[in-house]
């Protein structure tokens, strides 16, 4: 495996397993993050303009300053990655190896719950984060990045990335996953959290007409948060903002502006 080139076997096994969720976790991410930001920002880059929801790009600094945050959040992914399979290994956790035991129906609505579960908790603890004596032990760093850049996905400072890893035992602890269910999720939360920090609106202007964008988040969304800094705190849904009042009023707005550019 390719986490094997910076893991040494001499190593504690835990160790080893620590750095092998980092690594594991940081690769996914920058691959997802680099093909983001080679798409949008480099091949692209003249033909997507017009949907650039902020008309600047972010400032080199800016794009630094995110990676090494991202670094980071990797490594205290690792540290609640191995926690909790050592606990749950341990005591016992609903994790289980053969998919026959629960069957394929299962195996796909796991994955869905496991959506729907991630952006309650995101939604409410990013909402608490937003608290005046919470916000700059938490949350501060992420909102360095007034104009994001898909490298902002992972930017947290510490407290931050180990609230958002919690979401790891939260899981596994109370839902029966199959690790390819888990798996599958991993990749639907980074690529769709990516693509909410690219700063550009993908979706068709029709979205917001039709019951889905009532129901689905778009980067424009996502972007006007970081821009004002309160509101739209959900993640891949919209419906919490909905119905805690908690969107911008003029999001949708917002989004028609971005979507109806010539």
């Amino acid at each position: 495996m390719l986490r094997d080139l910076f893991i040494s076997q001499s190593w504690p096994k835990s160790v080893q397993m620590f750095f092998g969720i980092a690594v594991e976790n940081w690769l996914r991410y920058a691959l997802v993050a680099g093909i983001a930001w080679l798409l949008a920002y480099v091949i692209f880059k003249k033909r997507w303009r017009r949907r650039k929801i902020i008309q600047r790009h972010p400032a080199a600094g800016d794009v630094r300053r995110e990676m090494k945050w991202s670094v980071l959040t990797a490594l205290v992914y690792g540290l609640v990655g191995v926690a909790t399979i050592l606990i749950g290994k341990t005591y016992g956790w609903q994790m289980y190896r053969k998919i026959d035991s629960h069957g394929w129906l299962w195996f796909v609505a796991s994955i869905g719950i496991a959506i729907v579960v991630h952006d309650t908790w995101f939604y409410w603890t990013h909402r608490l984060m937003h608290h005046r004596r919470l916000f700059r032990l938490f949350h501060r760093v992420h909102h360095e990045s007034t104009n994001p850049s898909p490298w902002a996905a992972y930017s947290f400072a510490p407290l931050e990335a180990f609230m958002q890893a919690c979401i790891f035992p939260l899981l596994v602890f109370t839902v029966p996953m199959h690790p390819l269910a888990f798996f599958a999720f991993m990749i639907w939360q980074i690529v769709f959290n990516v693509l909410g920090h690219t700063g550009y609106e993908y979706f068709p202007s029709w979205l917001m007409k039709s019951w889905l964008g009532k129901i689905l988040n778009t980067p424009t969304n996502h972007v006007q948060h970081h821009e004002k800094m309160r509101g739209n705190y959900g993640l891949y849904f919209n419906y919490w903002d909905r119905l805690m009042g908690t969107n911008h009023k003029d999001y949708e707005a917002r989004f028609h502006e971005v979507t109806s550019r010539s």
